[in-house]
């Protein structure tokens, strides 16, 4: 492992075991390859999260390499992605892969460490999965307009179920008009979804929710939520108590 990389027992590497735990249990291939794994879920082809290539800490690869070997590695999928979990090196690699029309996000893993400094006034209350299925594909179509729905919809359902998945919802005139999603597993868990309708941001419906499913997470060893690391959400987690743990690059390549 490369001295960049985090050191053992740091919160860098408890957030990237509970990722790696995550990816092995819907991942039905993992195949160790020279810049980390192949990870493969045969069941879930459109699932982006869980079909790709990880580049670990200590890898070194440039742009052109690391992406003639992720078309091999992901041949019969329609897209392309990459997880690089040292941030450095996706930095270095982000420009050449923007300029061939992949796109990139820094995500930034926060562990759950404090007390909110800012209060909710707004009711919460637990929803069936389904009954957010509308403001779920509003979500999907904010992120990936001119993907298929459906499909992904039904594999995000099939996974979730799996980990004892929770919804927690604002409802206006019985209609959710926001949503946050928690799934565990053993003593962890994620709060793996936060969206809020367009038309109702900005009135502390995503304080409500996001603090609704910490405390619906009870008493566990660690709660982690994945933000942009370039957008504003990971400053309102870090007021309801979350820290920084680890950056990492996700590239992908839309079909």
């Amino acid at each position: 492992m490369s001295s960049d990389a985090p050191s053992i027992g740091s919160t860098a590497v408890r957030a990237r075991d509970w990722l790696h735990t995550t990816q092995q249990a819907v991942c039905d291939s993992i195949v160790a390859c020279e810049h980390g794994a192949v990870l493969r879920a045969s069941r879930y082809p459109t699932y982006y999260n869980y079909n790709l290539v990880r580049v670990e800490a200590g890898a070194e690869v440039d742009a052109s390499e690391l992406a003639a070997f992720a078309d091999q590695a992901l041949t019969g999928l329609d897209h392309r992605r990459i997880d690089v979990e040292a941030i450095e090196l996706g930095e270095a690699l982000r420009p050449a892969f923007l300029a061939q029309g992949w796109r990139s996000t820094r995500l930034l893993w926060m562990r759950h460490e404090a007390p909110s400094t800012i209060e909710a006034t707004v009711a919460v209350q637990e929803v069936p999965y389904d009954a957010v299925i509308e403001l779920r594909a509003l979500w999907h179509d904010e992120d990936f307009p001119e993907e298929e729905f459906t499909n992904f919809q039904i594999a995000a359902r099939e996974v979730a179920m799996t980990r004892d998945v929770r919804v927690l919802a604002v409802l206006e005139q019985g209609a959710p008009i926001a949503f946050a999603q928690l799934e565990r597993a053993g003593a962890g868990a994620e709060v793996s979804q936060v969206y809020v309708h367009p038309d109702h941001r900005g009135r502390g419906r995503g304080t409500a929710i996001t603090r609704a499913a910490i405390e619906a997470a009870g008493d566990v060893e660690d709660l982690w939520i994945a933000a942009d690391d370039e957008d504003r959400p990971k400053e309102l987690y870090g007021r309801l108590g979350f820290r920084p743990a680890w950056t990492m690059m996700e590239l992908l390549l839309l079909p």
